[in-house]
């Protein structure tokens, strides 16, 4: 096939998977909608439905990285503590280096079952977005506006109310707050020095008081702590458009499973032990560049087939309608009508690159900023 062939047809399944995200999506955003119904009547259920429903939107997204692009994860952890991830509720510490790191961290929920249940702390920005913004409010996410004073009671609340959740969840936290950058990384230790914390050389300072407020709130209810490091071989800069696109990548992840009982329950003692972790999770870098390998043993944790399966059957149901009015809009020979079918489809396209911007490192939070203007005044 020639070039100009292969970017035709790399272009026309980047719009079918972009068409199928965005319609079967709104169509469960949809369902969910009804859901609401069964709340004051049986709220477990309208939970355990949602878990289904949320993770037929998801699991397309994790196709994409274990199916499409054929991206190879592997765990790097103890044998011990393989056996009980997906059996037990946990909070997972993400690094936040990658524009896909919440994709793996996805990863890993759908290897262990947890895919449809689990939990993030997202900006509030992102609740207003259609499909996974959505599907999150559905979901019960909890959402912050990165201001600790307005989010204190509504983060502690929404947290209170996964205590008595029917599945088994895991809570993925990005602890430093945005993406790591290196003007990011330069105003964080410029806190850390005039603070007294220690320096991190791979990391931005973690902010602790959503952590500590997290372990608080779900303490007795989430067994451990999975402290996880993501890193991509040969220097790998990954990207969700290049997952769209196909491109295969090689992640590591590092994960360590750590008792909640070990956490200290007082805040200013869970805000040193998160600062030293941190300290750890730099030394575990170092190390990885260094040696390309992390301190466990690598385990791969069998792919299941329940992602595919879910995009095949939406793929089945919404591409022959699809092809069916493309014919008749052909065979119509109206200009204008295959236009507006051609822009309703490229809208998608659109849609889904909207979506992927929103997570961009550049559209990240201003973190660091505000005090680093005060400085300046």
């Amino acid at each position: 096939m020639d070039i100009v062939g292969f970017l035709k047809s790399q272009f026309i399944c980047h719009l079918l998977i972009c068409y199928i995200f965005i319609v079967s999506g709104l169509i469960i955003n949809f369902i969910q909608l009804f859901t609401l119904i069964l709340w004051p009547i049986n709220k477990q259920l309208f939970r355990r439905i949602n878990c289904r429903l949320a993770y037929c939107i998801s699991s397309q997204m994790v196709m994409l990285l274990e199916w499409w692009s054929g991206t190879d994860c592997t765990l790097y952890t103890d044998p011990e503590s393989y056996h009980k991830y997906g059996k037990e509720n946990a909070i997972v510490i993400l690094n936040h280096n990658f524009e896909i790191d919440f994709l793996c961290g996805w990863n890993f929920c759908e290897r262990f079952g947890v895919l449809g249940s689990s939990k993030v702390l997202a900006k509030k920005e992102l609740s207003y977005m259609p499909v996974i913004g959505w599907m999150w409010y559905f979901l019960e996410i909890v959402f912050c506006k990165r201001k600790w004073e307005e989010d204190r009671k509504t983060v502690m609340q929404k947290l209170l109310n996964l205590r008595d959740y029917p599945e088994n969840f895991w809570f993925l936290i990005h602890c430093e707050g945005t993406r790591f950058t290196e003007q990011k990384h330069q105003i964080s230790m410029q806190v850390a020095e005039a603070k007294g914390l220690p320096k991190l050389k791979y990391h931005l300072l973690p902010r602790t008081k959503g952590f500590a407020v997290t372990v608080q709130c779900l303490r007795n209810v989430v067994s451990a702590v999975y402290d996880s490091t993501l890193n991509f071989r040969n220097n790998e800069n990954p990207t969700l458009l290049g997952v769209l696109n196909g491109k295969k990548y090689h992640a590591d992840l590092y994960v360590r499973r750590i008792p909640l009982e070990e956490v200290p329950q007082d805040e200013r003692e869970c805000s040193n032990w998160l600062h030293k972790l941190y300290q750890e999770k730099d030394a575990f870098q170092e190390e990885y560049y260094r040696t390309g390998t992390y301190p466990a043993v690598p385990i791969v944790p069998p792919r299941r087939p329940w992602t595919l399966l879910n995009w095949l059957f939406w793929a089945l149901l919404l591409l022959y309608p699809l092809f069916k009015l493309l014919v008749n809009m052909v065979n119509s020979g109206s200009s204008l009508t295959l236009a507006s079918f051609v822009f309703v489809i490229v809208m998608a396209s659109v849609g889904v690159r909207w979506m992927i911007g929103v997570t961009e490192i550049n559209k990240g939070s201003t973190y660091g900023n505000h005090d680093n203007k005060q400085k300046r005044k």
